[in-house]
């Protein structure tokens, strides 16, 4: 029997999952496919982290850090899962470096994969205009707090966000609300708003989904302290015309057609199961749902637990996630990988 607990991913749900195990008083080994920790606010330039604006670069460095003072929690980067055998309280784990753990629990924290926007239809022209990005390309420019159409190099005088990109969309298989976009979205919003006052924004929507305090976070401070104009409707092409892009679609309140005119225009992309928790659950032997996330055994009263016992996942793995969610799901799979553990310990004993 191990004591040890293998956590699958780098970004913030599986370093706080690692914590977690080793504050509970068990061994913890992070295994990152990557050559740092951080995952996708470090790779995907995240400017600030939402709701709360916090520097993004920052925070995760504050988290790697308090991960590392940690004197149960061992760090592997460069490094991915190539098996696993055994079972629960004593798996074997077989690293692509050619080693092999001793475990009792493995936690999956593989996070997500920003939906490519040009993947399926060409209706935005992603990859064919500059001046369409995605919502993580504009973090890129916020990051650096500058933001500039990329075809000029000038400040925009009116950029849109569209909402929905990828997500709640039948005819590509992504039925599912990816929850975060409309909360990130306005926060950009704010943002480019105050580094550039003189700009208009406009964030074109089906529905606005901010749940929890996200309302009186974001969504109404967009509105009435940054002057952003919400407009519910449904675009159907980005075209270009001479030097600017032209939005058309329809302006689903007053019902009727719409085109306007705008310097840029933020595709707001949702959330897709990362090749990482694709590549995973098969090498695992775990189930993925319907949609390709991670499938949990007893929702909603059991959110981590894993098809296969003594494995557990936290964070976009299971679904799309904010960082909240995944903090807490990773301390709920950190809590019930360590009492399975101790469990079977006993049991052995």
């Amino acid at each position: 029997m191990s004591d040890r607990v293998v956590v699958i991913g780098g970004g913030p749900g599986g370093i706080e999952a690692a914590r977690q195990v080793a504050d509970l008083g068990l061994p913890a080994v992070l295994v990152e496919q990557r050559e740092r920790l951080g995952g996708t606010p470090i790779f995907a330039n995240y400017a600030a982290l939402t709701p709360y604006f916090a520097n993004a670069e920052e925070a995760m460095d504050a988290m790697i850090a308090e991960l590392a003072q940690r004197g149960r929690a061992e760090v592997r980067t460069s490094t991915t899962v190539t098996g696993l055998s055994g079972e629960a309280g004593a798996f074997t784990v077989e690293l692509s470096t050619g080693e092999r753990l001793d475990a009792g629990a493995v936690i999956v924290a593989t996070g997500f994969d920003h939906f490519d926007p040009g993947r399926e239809r060409q209706i935005y022209n992603y990859y064919q205009y500059p001046d369409v990005l995605a919502l993580q390309d504009l973090e890129a420019q916020l990051k650096e707090h500058k933001v500039v159409v990329p075809s000029t190099g000038r400040p925009p005088a009116s950029i849109c966000w569209v909402q929905c990109v990828g997500s709640r969309d039948r005819n590509i298989g992504n039925e599912w609300c990816s929850k975060v976009c409309c909360g990130i979205a306005s926060k950009q919003a704010i943002e480019v708003r105050k580094l550039s006052p003189e700009t208009r924004a406009y964030i074109f929507y089906i529905d606005m989904r901010m749940y929890g305090y996200w309302e009186t976070q974001l969504y109404w401070p967009a509105q009435e302290q940054y002057h952003v104009q919400y407009i519910k409707g449904i675009i159907t092409e980005v075209l270009e015309r001479g030097d600017r892009l032209i939005v058309r679609g329809e302006d689903t309140t007053m019902g009727r057609p719409m085109e306007v005119p705008m310097d840029m225009v933020i595709l707001s992309v949702g959330m897709e199961p990362s090749a990482g928790t694709k590549a995973m659950s098969d090498v695992l032997g775990i189930e993925r749902n319907r949609h390709g996330f991670i499938e949990v055994i007893n929702p909603p009263l059991d959110t981590v637990t894993t098809s296969r016992r003594g494995i557990f996942a936290c964070g976009a793995a299971l679904g799309p996630a904010d960082l909240e969610d995944t903090i807490s799901s990773a301390g709920a799979a950190a809590g019930k990988a360590v009492a399975l553990v101790r469990r079977d310990n006993l049991a052995v004993a």
